[in-house]
């Protein structure tokens, strides 16, 4: 079935609608909550409450690709789980890793930034990320956006570990000089 015939049935409020999402992403949704919290229970309650999220999000929402919109609904619940979940610990996982390679690029203070400097700043990063080269901005994706671990990278991409930490550092800097020549406080 069609990602807009999906969503003509959330609109409807026809239940159907949870089956084919999850028939058709399913998986999808599984691979990056399995990514983020390396635990399959978990990983699969985020996924159901992806279905709920959706359910109840769409309408008034209508997204342009389904995919995409799942599978954002299930890397923010995966990470909100992860947070509750290791809490009381610091350090370890390939979250905590990709986050703090990130960290390189942009010291994010806690307190919550408006929502016009959040769209701009999201408007500068899709177009840093539009002018890689599709290899690039796909190992970058894969890593901060998925958090896929280097070594699966690695062997997606027929790369050795090395070449790809060497493809994110210099990804990192690059777009750092990007941030900085677009303004941005780093």
């Amino acid at each position: 079935m069609q990602d807009n015939q999906i969503i003509e049935l959330y609109n409807a409020r026809d239940e159907r609608a949870i089956a084919e999402t999850a028939q058709k992403y399913g998986s999808y949704c599984q691979s990056i909550a399995q990514n983020i919290l390396r635990n399959m229970q978990d990983s699969e309650e985020c996924v159901n409450d992806t279905w709920l999220q959706t359910w109840n999000s769409i309408p008034p929402a209508c997204p342009t690709v389904l995919k995409t919109y799942v599978g954002r609904i299930t890397r923010n619940l995966s990470l909100n789980r992860y947070k509750a979940n290791h809490r009381q610990k610091r350090g370890g996982g390939e979250v905590v890793l990709a986050l703090e390679e990130l960290g390189e690029v942009s010291a994010q203070e806690n307190d919550v930034q408006s929502q016009m400097e959040r769209l701009m700043f999201a408007d500068a990063l899709n177009h840093f990320l539009w002018s890689l080269p599709e290899r690039e901005c796909n190992i970058f994706i894969r890593r901060y956006y998925h958090l896929d671990e280097v070594d699966a990278i690695a062997k997606r991409y027929s790369l050795s570990r090395a070449n790809v930490f060497k493809i994110l550092s210099r990804t990192r800097q690059s777009l750092k000089a990007f941030l900085e020549k677009e303004g941005f406080a780093l």
